[in-house]
């Protein structure tokens, strides 16, 4: 039962955490206010610290120590699409944390010289918004995996 709430408190904080720093990122940026964007996006990188990266240690280990004690093969249909989704979630998280830390350091910048945000920095928060949405629908199909676990 530990590692099973383990499992759904880590998955909460994952898709959570993801969807409220995506919301008020998403926000925040359409402001324009480059003051805002800029502490925005300090807190998003931090979270992502706290927060993120913890829990998608944490998903892995607790779910395949489950899935282990449950006695369910890896070659099971559900688990080899989870794992195949969390791959995909990853490949899509990993720029997005290299995106928002440099869209920090681009908001810093503009801050500090009292200026507008660089072409560059819309860039980044473009590839950052795509990269979102195949990473959180990955989510939510796992979430339907574990919950359903078809054969």
């Amino acid at each position: 039962m530990l590692l099973k709430l383990l499992h759904v408190l880590s998955s909460t904080v994952l898709f959570g955490t993801g969807m409220g720093i995506a919301f008020f990122k998403w926000i925040t940026d359409r402001s324009g206010d480059v003051r805002a964007i800029r502490i925005v996006t300090e807190r998003t990188v931090l979270a992502d610290y706290v927060f993120t990266t913890p829990a998608v240690i944490v998903q892995p280990v607790t779910g395949l120590a489950m899935v282990w004690l449950a006695g369910y093969p890896l070659t099971s249909t559900w688990i080899v699409w989870s794992i195949a989704l969390y791959l995909l979630a990853g490949v899509c998280w990993l720029p997005v944390v290299w995106l928002q830390i440099r869209m920090r350091d681009l908001a810093r910048v503009a801050d500090a010289d009292g200026g507008a945000l660089p072409p560059l920095y819309w860039r980044y928060q473009r590839l950052w918004f795509v990269l979102g949405i195949p990473a959180f629908s990955a989510l939510v199909v796992i979430f339907w995996l574990m919950l359903n676990k078809p054969v």
